[in-house]
Order: C-alpha cells, then structure tokens, then sequence
C-alpha cells in the first residue's frame, strides 16, 4: 500500500547561502533560489497557506519588496486582500507612516489610511527575519490603524539575531530557521 502523506520538501536545499555578502563574516540567505525553483516557490505558498488558513484574518499584509511575491500568492489562494507596506513616498494616497532604526540607519514604512480599519485581522508576510525590527515596524504600522495582528509569517527566520525578543507578544512562524551556522 502506497503511503499517500505529502513528501517533505528539502527548503535548505533551495536556499543559497552566499558567504561574506555584505561584508566578510556575514553567511547570507539568498531567497532569490528560492524563486527560481518553481517546487521550492510552490512549496513555499502551500505551506504559508495552510499556516495562514489557520488564522482568522481578513488581509494579508506584505512587506517590501520581497515579501510581496509571497503574500500576493498565498492572500490571491485564500481570497484575501492584500495590504503594501511601502518605503516612503511610493504610495499615492493618504498614509500612516513609521520611522525605525536599522542596523546602519534609518527607514521608513507607510500604508494607505484607506487599506486598514480598526478590528481588522491581519497576518503580516515577508521573506526572511533578521533582527526583527522591520517586522515590528510593519506590525506597529498596521496597529496604527486599529488592525489587529494574528500572526508575522516568513519563508526563512534568522533566530540567532534574536528576532524573538524583538517581535515578542507576536505569533511567529517561520518555514525553515537557521541558528547561524
């Protein structure tokens, strides 16, 4: 008898690690390998879906510009609309806008006013977490508005850069973690 279970997808296998990028010490996770693996790609938004359909929201919420090409697939599937957190000035209509630190700066994040209302349940979507700190900027932009936010939802999380501390009282799930090896 065949067993009819979902074969595990091998997600490391797709993911490039690229060693010294930025800079020297750095191991970087390319998720653009990712996106030139249609399995990988595929693997990916089923699983997101699933996660997310566990939730009840109302809209999914992506993060600039990478998180987009997972949240419009997985809200498209579940039939949700789809909130962009922009960089400033790349939205045309009347936002909420939240500055935060990055490791060697500053950014900035809006949406439209118009996009979110109070009560509103939210899962935020992006590609990867690092530090946590975009994510928490996204999360409180979106509270901003009186959205309420059910779960931050990533393909690869980055614990040892202590997201978790950051992003702490958020539901967080990530499809693969790495613990900077």
């Amino acid at each position: 008898m065949e067993d009819k279970k979902r074969k595990i997808f091998d997600l490391d296998s797709a993911i490039r690690k690229v060693p010294d990028f930025p800079k020297p010490g750095i191991l970087f996770y390319d998720i653009t390998s990712v996106l030139m693996n249609p399995q990988a790609l595929k693997f990916c938004v089923e699983k997101m879906v699933e996660l997310v359909d566990k939730k009840e929201v109302n809209a999914i919420a992506a993060v600039e510009s990478r998180g987009f090409l997972f949240a419009a697939p997985v809200a498209y599937t579940l039939g949700l609309p789809i909130i962009l957190l922009r960089k400033k000035g790349k939205l045309p209509g009347e936002t909420y806008r939240i500055n935060f630190a990055l490791e060697y700066g500053e950014d900035t994040l809006e949406v439209h006013r118009s996009d979110i209302y109070s009560g509103m349940k939210v899962a935020v979507v992006d590609d990867l977490i690092a530090t946590g700190g975009t994510l928490k900027a996204a999360s409180e932009l979106l509270r901003k508005g009186g959205a309420l936010i059910e779960g931050i939802f990533a393909v690869i999380g980055l614990p040892f850069l202590n997201y978790s501390t950051v992003l702490a009282g958020y539901d967080v799930v990530t499809l693969i973690r790495y613990n900077g090896e």
